[in-house]
């Protein structure tokens, strides 16, 4: 059992990666914090949306592999 959840922590953080590297830049970094609003503002659409959406799972998930396969071994 151990073993099958490594593997499957293994996959979500090759996907995590993935997916977090798919996603486009937006470049305004700590320039937000001096009033550029877009990045708060801005409307989300379809595959950026999606990408967002399966980050935010993706990183839960692995956060609960993590403390299962800590508690476990």
């Amino acid at each position: 059992m151990g073993t099958f959840l490594m593997i499957i922590q293994f996959l979500v953080s090759i996907s995590l990666i993935v997916v977090v590297v798919l996603q486009e830049s937006k470049g305004e970094g700590l320039g937000s914090v001096g009033g550029g609003s877009s990045l708060f503002f801005s409307k989300r659409k379809g595959m950026e949306q999606l990408l967002e959406t399966a980050t935010t799972y993706l990183a839960v998930g692995f956060l609960v592999l993590s403390v299962v396969l800590s508690v476990w071994f």
